[in-house]
């Protein structure tokens, strides 16, 4: 049965590398061509980059095939992928539902547009052969015009059967010259009752504290701890909780040893603020979940108590989990009661010991 909750997953970055490598080969002549053989592209897309910046530049290249038509085909493998190899049970999947559109079509007929993408992502996402519970995050974008960023604001108020929540990517060292802006949209957003995240302290140029007080969670988020652990009280006030995301650190050139986390984790736990450990670019990364729990366990980042506490939080800060509890909890409840129906149910066969003392010439060893 599924155990997990993945918080921050881009759809740009969710395909895995030889599954878009596929679709290539199938239906993009120029790309198939710039990549005739697997072993060559897998090293391309998923290698480190220097900088964040040159890291989300690879997202240009997934948003371009990624339009209407061809949506389904990653959508539907990415929730197989998510449920088969990552036990996952629930997924928020987030993206900018403008750079899906047709490029070709003016900004207003674009904007018209980004309804009918969400519904293709909402729709596809269901899949009945494997359970699991979906949501969407629309993320406004730093190199997106005002207009737009309105426009998605107001299309995740409008589908909140498919939208849980709003984002802002683009790149957190992006955000300064139109701050005033970003934090009148987040008002906007919250007023009207829509959650939040965004991306924000991921790198040392990304630290706007003015953006904090919007935000439930905070995407990524690790230069608080790192630089900044003064706001950690502040942060487990408002009951904020980090995005933490350990392979794209290392991918983008933010961080140089995963053992850097450590200090992200201890001040956090120690603090009372919450993080969920997350994927960020799965298939950019062509890593899974389990694989970022196990990789902070075997670098002793942290240990398995913490790792638990991590994946309750992730629940407990899911914006669209409809139960009360982890399914981790469901799974203890069915076990104890299947033992104890176990018991009920031998106890009549099984005849009554004799006490010790009823039986003198016994001896105990």
């Amino acid at each position: 049965m599924a155990l997990y909750a993945e918080l921050h997953r881009h759809l740009g970055g969710s395909v895995v590398p030889r599954i878009l490598w596929r679709y290539f080969q199938r239906n993009e002549p120029d790309l198939a061509q710039r990549f005739p053989q697997y072993p060559g592209f897998e090293a391309f897309y998923t290698r480190p980059r220097n900088t964040l910046d040159e890291y989300l530049e690879l997202h240009t290249l997934v948003e371009g095939v990624q339009t209407a038509p061809a949506l389904p085909y990653f959508i539907k493998r990415l929730v197989r992928g998510a449920y088969t190899f990552e036990n996952l049970a629930y997924l928020e999947l987030r993206y900018t539902p403008y750079l899906r559109t047709d490029e070709h079509l003016s900004q207003a007929d674009r904007i018209a547009q980004m309804a009918q993408i969400v519904e293709i992502v909402g729709q596809a996402s269901q899949v009945d052969t494997y359970p699991l519970v979906t949501r969407q995050i629309l993320c406004m974008h730093s190199r997106l015009p005002q207009a737009v960023n309105q426009a998605i604001v107001d299309l995740a108020l409008a589908m909140p059967q498919y939208v849980c929540a709003i984002d802002l990517a683009g790149g957190d060292g992006h955000y300064r010259e139109r701050l005033d802006e970003f934090v009148a949209l987040y008002r906007y957003g919250r007023d009207r009752g829509l959650h939040t995240t965004g991306h924000l302290y991921e790198t040392e140029a990304g630290c706007y504290p003015e953006l904090l007080p919007y935000l439930e969670r905070i995407g990524h988020g690790i230069q608080i701890p790192l630089k900044y652990p003064e706001l950690l009280p502040a942060i487990a006030q408002r009951n904020q909780c980090l995005e933490v995301c350990p392979t794209t650190y290392l991918k983008t050139g933010t961080l140089e040893s995963i053992d850097q986390l450590k200090v992200v984790f201890d001040r956090c736990f120690e603090a009372g603020v919450d993080i969920a450990i997350c994927t960020d670019n799965a298939g950019l990364h062509n890593v899974r979940l389990p694989f970022e729990y196990e990789s902070l366990l075997t670098h002793d980042v942290i240990n398995f108590d913490q790792l638990r506490t991590c994946q309750t939080a992730a629940f407990r800060h899911a914006f669209a989990w409809p139960h009360s509890d982890p399914p981790a909890a469901f799974l203890s409840n069915l076990f104890q009661g299947q033992q104890r129906e176990f018991h009920d149910e031998l106890a009549p066969a099984i005849p009554a010991l004799p006490h010790p003392t009823q039986n003198p010439s016994r001896t105990l060893v």
